[in-house]
């Protein structure tokens, strides 16, 4: 990713005057963006910021600030050069109950829960359903051809060494394959160019990257589209890896329990979505590249330039009145917008593919929100046969959900609890043996904003660390006993928390000790 572009102040600055557009039949005057806005505001976690705040670097800086621990979304309604614009920060996270609402529940008090509800949407898929145009809501205004200027919506810098400012972080870019007309939604980085030109990053192996190579040998320019204003949802199921050959609308109709609703477009033919705030459309053509970039990307470190990014060439601009761009800050650790719920995606599809595959005694996966997102992946057993820990540990390493990046896949008893980091350390400090329990995989599917793999011309080949912190099955009768707390005594502290003066609510322990003490002991 190769860039050193930077805009002015003269070349950022919107030109409003091309941008009337002309109005057209509208719809009902809501997206389902508002929809989840109202769940958020009326659980007590968003927080509207009046005050005026420049989308250069400033947004970004507040969300990081925030973004760190349990925070409320930010919705920023006073955007420095965009009156009438707004911009959404941090909707999920690393706040469960956002998730919960993300995915259509109530919030629950365990991440395992979470990711088992939505291990069970994933698996009721339902096509979309198509409505007319005039009843989408991002056909409000529409703009074409020359009229266009995509810089009138608030594009955002969010590092201070990114290459420009960026208009697509938490977007939904919609692509087909010509071959089969599957059609694709994913999450792609879109750095702006010019008035009507944006860079569509991709990563070797990505489903928009196959179909634009596809498009290209047939002599073809890709038609493609880009939303933002999203339902969050919607963004979960674009960003994250399902199965090539099918559709993330499917899946985003099954978690959602009803269809979403696209229009065929006239333009490029792909099916857009109707609740959507913002629609860009265009196409990309063989050998019309710039150089984009860096990004701060998801890893917390700057995803180096390309050198040679296609980019949009977008013909028409469809968008609600007073539009929010969604927006998704890519950080280190628990400020990562995207860390919690790409978590729970890889957590959902690595117990799904175990379960498909027939492995027994899987009691739950976790993937570290603060690694990435997609980092490490722990997985607790109940171990019933020799070699059960390193058949599992091999194939959560590289099972449909599983095989994109991660670098760590850690098997556990099921005694521990893998979403507990502290329980999770001690059982790989007392339970593995560095000489036996670790094993690696190479030349695996990683990517090009791997910041670890040098040179880089050796991306995106990478390579997996399987750690077996599982207590060894051929001792297991006689492995030294953990400490474990007594069930009653443990049940009288809980009754007793609010008298014994202690704050906060108590941690949730289910595992018990269930033999008797020894003769003696009175």
């Amino acid at each position: 990713m190769d860039m050193s572009v930077t805009v002015s102040a003269a070349e950022g600055e919107p030109q409003r005057e091309k941008a009337e557009a002309k109005t057209i039949a509208r719809g009902a005057n809501a997206s389902d963006l508002d929809a989840w806005l109202e769940k958020v505001e009326a659980l007590g976690e968003l927080k509207r910021i009046t005050a005026e705040v420049d989308p250069d670097l400033e947004a970004a800086t507040i969300t990081y600030l925030v973004g760190g621990q349990k925070s409320p979304a930010l919705l920023f309604e006073n955007i420095k050069g965009h009156p009438g614009h707004r911009a959404l920060y941090n909707m999920i996270g690393c706040n469960l109950s956002r998730f919960c609402l993300m995915i259509g529940e109530q919030p629950v008090d365990h991440p395992l829960k979470a990711v088992q509800i939505l291990q069970n949407k994933l698996g009721r898929k339902m096509p979309p359903k198509e409505i007319s145009a005039d009843q989408a809501i991002c056909n409000q205004n529409i703009v074409e051809g020359d009229d266009i200027d995509i810089r009138i919506f608030p594009a955002q810098r969010m590092w201070p060494l990114d290459g420009g400012m960026y208009l697509g972080t938490g977007d939904a870019v919609i692509t087909k394959d010509p071959e089969t007309g599957r059609i694709n939604v994913g999450t792609y980085r879109m750095m702006i160019k010019g008035p009507r030109e944006v860079g569509v990053y991709t990563s070797p192996g990505k489903d928009a990257t196959i179909d634009r190579e596809k498009w290209w040998k047939m002599g073809k320019p890709m038609p493609i589209a880009a939303a933002y204003g999203i339902d969050p949802l919607l963004f979960l199921v674009a960003a994250t890896s399902l199965p090539k050959t099918e559709c993330e609308y499917d899946y985003y109709s099954g978690i959602n329990g009803a269809p979403i609703e696209v229009f065929t477009s006239d333009l490029t033919g792909l099916p857009l979505p109707a609740r959507a705030e913002i629609v860009l459309e265009g196409f990309l053509y063989p050998d019309e590249t710039f150089a984009e970039g860096p990004f701060g990307e998801f890893t917390g470190y700057y995803g180096r330039p390309s050198g040679a990014t296609p980019f949009m060439r977008v013909e028409r601009v469809r968008y609600r009145d007073n539009p929010t761009l969604t927006c998704a800050l890519m950080a280190d650790t628990a400020a990562n917008e995207a860390g919690l719920f790409w978590a729970a995606l890889r957590s959902a599809g690595v117990w799904a593919d175990l379960q498909k595959l027939g492995v027994p005694g899987i009691k739950g996966v976790w993937s570290i929100p603060e690694a990435a997102g997609w980092g490490i992946t722990v997985v607790s057993i109940k171990q019933m046969y020799a070699g059960h820990a390193p058949q599992v540990m091999a194939l959560a390493a590289q099972c449909t959900a599983g095989a994109y990046f991660g670098k760590y896949v850690i098997v556990v008893d099921d005694d521990v609890d893998p979403t507990n980091v502290n329980q999770v350390l001690w059982a790989m400090a007392t339970r593995s043996r560095p000489a036996q329990s670790i094993d690696i995989l190479r030349e695996t599917w990683s990517t090009y904003l791997d910041p670890s793999l040098n040179p880089p011309e050796i991306r995106p080949w990478g390579s997996k660390c399987l750690i077996n912190a599982c207590m060894d099955y051929r001792f297991i009768k006689t492995f030294s006993k953990r400490t474990k707390l007594s069930k009653d005594a443990y049940e009288n502290v809980v009754a007793r928390w609010q008298e014994l003066g202690l704050s906060g609510t108590p941690p949730v322990i289910s595992v018990f000790e269930d033999e008797k003490s020894s003769e003696g002991v009175s």
